[in-house]
């Protein structure tokens, strides 16, 4: 499977951050309602961060690198 080019990187980490800030949320509600489950939201929280971060840093690596992206 070919790795995603930069663009898809991109969205990969848009779309990693929108899940981190709704972890955010449920986090908060979670908490806030007094239900100990909001840890699993705060776990899920730091794994979509970096998530976002690592597609952000790869796609910004890979532009810099100049790497042809792919037609397809």
């Amino acid at each position: 499977m070919p790795s995603p080019s930069p663009t898809q990187q991109r969205r990969l980490a848009l779309y990693a951050l929108a899940l981190c800030a709704l972890t955010i949320v449920a986090a908060v509600i979670s908490f806030a309602s007094g239900n100990w489950l909001g840890i699993v939201w705060v776990l899920m929280t730091g794994l979509s961060s970096n998530m976002a971060w690592y597609y952000h840093r790869r796609a910004k690596r890979d532009d810099v690198a100049g790497r042809p992206r792919p037609t397809a």
